[in-house]
């Protein structure tokens, strides 16, 4: 049944649109995976489905009293004595419109109770003492107590440790929802359809992340040809009408009016928004020894958060921090660093060591400062891998564009500023680069793009991330933390941790994946085996089926474009309209088909 539908939808702030003519239909049980670079505005066609800012033009259709809960990137809780009284009072509105007599808000209420404890919240904390993560529970858990037909997810997993993702991802797996987000697992687990806000434009696709990975490459292959032969004619047809006297008393005005279209068209097309470009200069190295700890031990109040650990960190190190919020992460980081001193024990950093440092809460940033002055103070140049580059180029390349380069940092997004500080990292040669929660608030490109930088890497990477999908990309082992200021090392990243853990651990994990929803989009990983020979022949042959598929499905399409296809006989309508429906739906289970098979053969 269809909850919603979005038609010819258009928004803009200034003079780029945001939407423009954009449609897309909502189906009960669809779990949409909204995707976009960062300021294509995801966030701003949530809060128009949840009615909170108006169209410019176009129409979004609601089933009658369609109920949805809008939980925001940065979710606001007002002032009450606990947070289970701030987030009643959040939920007034929806609680008033749903519960029709005190039975039913006290059914809420318990709901509400309920998820709190199971987010691992304090109902009686207060709320404008909690963390930001707190709060973003503290809403996800009234989102769950509402039971909305619809709930408009932005950025649920920022802030949240991988304990948190994973029950998030547990408990939305039987809503009806849009969600924003970075991760990648996160949309594997719990997306039935993705949708890409691109240039204005809405393209949907059945199946998860790694089924629209497979779909889109193939898309943007056909585009980038499209538009090579597009520009190709249109500058044979402006050379033509530019070959002076003789042309123009030969040329038709057919042929100038087509000329004429294909400028306009030239100039409606708006082009893919750049790609940040990322670099990283290694500087000298280091010794081989980075740093050295020995016995260290630190304790605040009655909270042990390192306990006797000892370890070396040696050149080329690429280490990767797992543990719940408060288990000391960012502690260890300084202590590794010689930043903050052990209670016990020692710690001895080594030479020639350069420490580039991304600080989770941005603090390193100076919100009056503009963005030259962050990244080059005193300077128009910066030296960079033996080059000079001219900051607005430098800029450039993490697309910020020359007029906002004399703008202070406070008027950018929590993207932008995140790109920003990446920027002023990478800007200074560093043999030991610290990152601690990178991934916050970057689309899916640049954090695609920041993985295959760090790949590339000369130095020793110390990272602290929830992405899970980032940390299995970029390191080469894991520092966990275990309970009670004790930590252990394993190698490789986030899925070699699940297979080594301790089996007490992973039977209680055994327990909750078999618990899981049925439709869970992501394989199971069930350790290491080989594809069949069916299975192999069917890898290889199922993009050349779907290729075949998608050319008659266009051939299809094609005709009934035409402008003499309406007086073909209705059977004959009907026929094409039946065939067109059917092709989409074995194109997406092939492509289902060939996902499950692909990840399968990645674990051989």
């Amino acid at each position: 049944m269809s909850l919603l539908t979005l038609i010819d939808a258009e928004l803009a702030y200034g003079l780029q649109p945001l939407l423009d003519r954009a449609s897309f239909t909502l189906q009960s049980g669809d779990r949409i995976g909204l995707i976009g670079r960062n300021g294509t505005g995801k966030s701003s066609l949530l809060n128009a489905i949840a009615g909170r800012i108006e169209l410019d033009d176009g129409e979004i259709k609601k089933k009658d009293a369609l109920s949805i809960a809008l939980v925001e990137q940065e979710p606001e809780l007002p002032p009450a004595p606990t947070l289970r009284a701030s987030l009643m009072l959040r939920g007034a509105t929806d609680i008033h419109a749903t519960a029709h007599d005190d039975r039913e808000r006290w059914r809420i209420e318990a709901r509400l109770i309920e998820y709190i404890h199971r987010l691992g919240l304090d109902e009686a904390a207060d709320p404008l003492q909690i963390s930001g993560g707190e709060r973003k529970r503290g809403a996800l858990a009234l989102a769950l107590a509402l039971a909305p037909d619809l709930m408009l997810l932005d950025e649920p997993t920022n802030h949240l440790d991988i304990d948190g993702i994973t029950l998030i991802e547990e408990l939305l797996t039987k809503q009806t929802l849009i969600v924003i987000t970075h991760d990648r697992a996160f949309l594997n687990r719990v997306a039935t359809r993705i949708v890409e806000l691109d240039r204005g434009m809405l393209r949907s696709y059945p199946g998860n992340y790694s089924a629209w990975e497979a779909r889109r490459a193939v898309e943007l292959s056909a585009e980038r040809t499209a538009s090579r032969k597009f520009d190709r004619f249109w500058q044979q047809e402006e050379a033509w009408i530019r070959r002076g006297i003789e042309a123009r008393r030969t040329r038709n005005a057919g042929r100038v009016e087509r000329l004429e279209k294909l400028r306009r068209a030239r100039t409606a097309r708006r082009e893919s928004i750049g790609k940040v470009k990322l670099h990283l200069d290694a500087g000298e190295r280091s010794g081989k020894l980075v740093a050295e700890l020995t016995d260290v031990s630190k304790r605040f109040g009655d909270k042990q958060i390192v306990d006797q650990w000892s370890m070396r960190i040696l050149r080329g190190d690429r280490i990767g921090l797992i543990g719940p919020n408060g288990a000391g992460k960012t502690t260890l980081l300084q202590l590794m660093l010689g930043t903050l001193a052990p209670d016990e024990g020692t710690v001895r950093v080594g030479t020639s060591v350069q420490v580039a440092y991304f600080d989770q809460m941005r603090a390193t940033l100076d919100p009056e400062k503009t963005l030259a002055e962050t990244i080059s103070p005193g300077s128009d140049w910066i030296e960079f891998n033996g080059e000079r580059k001219h900051v607005m180029t430098y800029l450039g390349d993490f697309l910020f564009p020359p007029q906002r380069a004399e703008a202070p940092v406070k008027t950018l997004s929590g993207g932008e500023r995140n790109r920003l500080l990446l920027a002023r990292l990478f800007a200074r040669p560093a043999n030991l680069l610290v990152l601690d929660e990178p991934t916050n608030d970057l689309d899916i490109e640049s954090l695609e793009l920041l993985e295959a930088t760090l790949q590339e890497y000369a130095g020793t990477l110390l990272l602290v991330s929830h992405d899970r999908a980032f940390l299995d990309n970029v390191v080469t082992q894991t520092l966990v933390a275990e309970g009670a200021g004790k930590w252990r090392e394993y190698v490789g990243g986030y899925s070699d941790w699940l297979q080594q853990r301790p089996l007490a651990a992973r039977s209680e994990a055994v327990q909750l994946s078999r618990s899981d929803s049925a439709d869970s989009n992501t394989p199971k990983r069930a350790g290491k085996f080989k594809l069949s020979f069916k299975e192999q022949r069917a890898l290889t042959s199922i993009p050349v089926e779907i290729e075949i598929l998608e050319s008659e499905q266009q051939q299809i399409s094609d005709q009934m474009s035409r402008s003499d296809y309406p007086r073909e006989n209705a059977e004959r309508v009907k026929t094409d309209r039946q065939r067109v429906a059917e092709i989409e739906h074995v194109i997406a289970a092939k492509f289902e088909q060939w996902s499950a098979l692909e990840a399968r053969s990645k674990t051989d």
